[in-house]
């Protein structure tokens, strides 16, 4: 407590020669007024420093690692004989990795083929269709021009109507039934569409709800494919070598796609071992702050899709705590490795995944620059190359199994492990 007032004294003191207080000339502010005015508020943030230092040496003197910044408990700011305070800490849980040597680790190889470069030269021919007008039904592939609007209960709804919209139909953009309702339509003609919105629709004034859409057929396109000629060709940069250019680039493409498909699938195939051999009693407090945080940023995403928050229904609770849960696992574990191994960051590598950031930009000095003139900007980039040296770390000791894979299965896989 002595310490304490003396302090506070202090303080108050030096605030005498500063402070304006109507009446007083500055500087000569009677140290009584000074103390009746502002005692109790440099008290309490006396008390406040007192107690962080006295907290943070008993942390390092029990040698404690706290999971989440302490809960100060149980305290008077007006205590005068010692300051006695409770703070409840959460601390990081003892973790002992399993051997990672025990772990197996699924390592998907591909070789593009003549077969696979020949099918994505069809998708590549598919994503360049030009619209031709026709005079028949429409069928499935074909791309409508429409005007349509929805209601519910007799009301239009916010989102529900356009003028001059391109459908394709088979693209699957529209709830079910709307373009399985627009097959066999010709232009002109005008279709009443009775259909249901599904219970987990992201905008939830409009999950499980009947609605009626009324269409009007503007026009029937049929999508036709190009010719292989340089036309095409030059939509992938290729200007000169012809069809066998053509092919050239895109099995460099679909090479560097591969590699890149391979890389998140073995990221995978690691993050999961090391998840499923390593089970850890957490923090509750990390977990509800990992919710938090996913919460947010779903909440942000169906922003982004024009959705507002009364719309926004957040689904079943459960799932964010179990994807909370694993995230919060594998960052204690990798964050142990790490420490353990003493697993240093290679500057290198950060540079060159920079590097690869700035490739499409104009000025790609410029925006290596934007990532090295920031250090949180500069840091998340070392932490996903931390994150990478672990993984190779990992896979240097683990069993690796190697397994041959079709491009298109590489790919798929890939889009069916993603979160």
């Amino acid at each position: 407590e002595e310490k304490i007032a003396s302090e506070v004294q202090t303080r108050l003191q030096s605030m005498t020669k500063t402070t304006r207080i109507k009446g007083f000339r500055q500087g000569k502010v009677p140290l009584k007024v000074i103390q009746k005015q502002y005692g109790t508020r440099v008290r309490q943030e006396v008390i406040g420093e007192v107690m962080q230092n006295s907290l943070y040496e008993a942390i390092t003197q029990e040698k404690l690692q706290p999971a989440t910044r302490p809960e100060l408990e149980d305290f008077d700011t007006e205590q005068t004989e010692g300051l006695v305070f409770t703070a409840k800490i959460e601390v990081l849980p003892e973790i002992t990795i399993s051997p990672v040597e025990d772990l197996k680790i699924e390592k998907s190889v591909c070789n593009v083929s003549d077969d696979d470069i020949d099918k994505m030269i069809e998708i590549v021919r598919k994503q360049h269709r030009r619209p031709e007008a026709v005079e028949r039904e429409a069928v499935e592939d074909d791309s409508l021009v429409i005007d349509f609007i929805g209601r519910i209960d007799g009301e239009a709804f916010e989102g529900g109507a356009a003028k001059d919209f391109s459908l394709e139909l088979g693209a699957k953009r529209f709830i079910e039934g709307f373009e399985d309702g627009l097959i066999g339509a010709r232009a002109g003609d005008k279709r009443v569409l009775k259909l249901k919105f599904p219970d987990e629709y992201g905008n939830k004034a409009l999950a499980g709800k009947d609605t009626e859409f009324e269409v009007d057929v503007k026009t029937v396109n049929e999508l036709v494919l190009p010719e292989l000629d340089s036309e095409l060709f030059a939509t992938l940069g290729v200007t000169e070598g012809g069809l066998e250019e053509f092919r050239a680039e895109i099995s460099k493409n679909m090479e560097r796609e591969a590699e890149q498909a391979a890389l998140t699938s073995v990221k995978e195939s690691v993050m999961e071992k090391l998840y499923q051999a390593n089970k850890i009693d957490l923090p509750a407090s990390l977990v509800a702050n990992e919710v938090t945080q996913l919460k947010t940023q779903y909440k942000s995403m169906l922003q982004q899709q024009g959705l507002s928050d009364s719309d926004i229904s957040m689904g079943d609770e459960s799932r964010f705590k179990e994807q909370a849960e694993k995230r919060v696992t594998l960052q204690l574990l990798v964050a142990d490795i790490i420490k353990t191994n003493a697993i240093k960051v290679d500057p290198a590598k950060v540079r060159a995944k920079i590097e690869k950031a700035a490739v499409g930009y104009e000025d790609t000095s410029e925006v290596i620059n934007w990532y090295y003139s920031d250090k949180n900007r500069l840091a998340e980039v070392e932490a996903m190359a931390l994150e990478e040296e672990v993984i190779d770390w990992i896979i240097e000791k683990a069993q690796v199994i190697e397994s041959e894979l079709a491009f298109d299965a590489l790919i798929n896989k890939g889009q069916t492990e993603a979160p």
